[in-house]
């Protein structure tokens, strides 16, 4: 594993982010301080926000993505991948040959590693790069990518990987090697978010103050970042409005599907991940899928809104 060194910026280069949700936007006002962004999304209002920042917006995936030097996907999953690209109204056929399609997206490895390929058909290559970090991490560049690409890929999309990261990650050299590290790291994140939820309500059954149990655990042996990051978001899941929604919990019903069939492939047992697994199925069963995912805790502990 190698972390890149910065590389210059060019005037000329041109990038499209498609999708400028919670995500979306603040990579591409990031990105529209150095370079020239084109921006596309279904919502009218988000395309005005767009133009607010810098962005030139266009009405169709298709017009943003013709011309440019790179385009930014952030998308659900592997479905939604495809049809960006390939449906009816998808956007491979206007790039053109010596692009590349940056995914920052967690869709698994046989997804990327199949649309690598058709694009390859057409000259333009596919990084693989999955971040981590927030929108509004995301809006100052502090976001940690992990990049799967072939050298020549890398280079050309340097520039809108190290306005994004503070911390840019090259894992391999071929797409699909970033969903496979971000699968793994998938796999803890899941279960140490449902395990915080256990361990917090643990805490409330024994009769512990829940607000001072968990500011002592986060600095002692037993802390994890998402025991810090979540574990507040967690005493707010009770409450009429629930936690603000940064992670919705039905990413992780995706991401830990992901994950537990992976290791199926592989004839892997991961007992821990198959539970946490069922613990986010339970959730988005039981009306959370829209939620913050630290409503995980009202799955392990159910009890009136206050």
């Amino acid at each position: 594993m190698t972390i890149s060194t910065p590389a210059a910026t060019p005037s000329s280069y041109r990038v499209a982010v498609l999708g400028l949700g919670a995500m979306g936007l603040p990579m591409a006002t990031r990105l529209a301080s150095e370079l020239t962004v084109h921006g596309f999304d279904i919502a009218p209002a988000r395309l005005a926000l767009a133009a607010d920042a810098g962005i030139t917006p266009f009405d169709s995936a298709r017009g943003a993505a013709e011309g440019v030097n790179a385009v930014l996907l952030a998308v659900r999953n592997g479905q939604q991948l495809r049809e960006v690209l390939f449906g009816d109204a998808g956007i491979a056929d206007v790039l053109m040959p010596g692009a590349v399609v940056i995914m920052t997206s967690t869709v698994g490895i046989d997804d990327v590693v199949s649309v690598a390929g058709r694009l390859a058909e057409s000259g333009v290559q596919l990084v693989d790069a999955p971040l981590s970090g927030g929108p509004v991490r995301a809006g100052l560049g502090d976001l940690l990518i992990v990049v799967g690409a072939e050298p020549s890929a890398r280079e050309q999309a340097r520039p809108v990987l190290d306005l994004l990261a503070s911390t840019l990650s090259v894992i391999g050299d071929k797409a699909g090697d970033g969903q496979a590290f971000k699968t793994v790291n998938q796999l803890l994140c899941g279960v140490h978010i449902a395990v915080a939820a256990e361990a917090l309500a643990l805490a409330e059954a024994l009769g512990l103050n829940v607000e001072s149990t968990l500011a002592t655990l986060s600095a002692g042996a037993a802390g994890s970042f998402m025991l810090a990051n979540r574990g507040p978001r967690m005493l707010d899941a009770y409450t009429e409005d629930g936690a603000e929604v940064l992670s919705r919990l039905d990413i992780f019903v995706k991401d830990m599907g992901i994950v537990t069939a992976a290791a199926r492939g592989f004839g892997l047992a991961t007992p821990v991940a198959a539970a946490a697994e069922q613990v986010y199925l339970l959730g988005q069963a039981g009306g959370l899928a829209a939620h913050d995912d630290s409503a995980v805790i009202r799955v392990i502990a159910p009890r009136a809104a206050v």
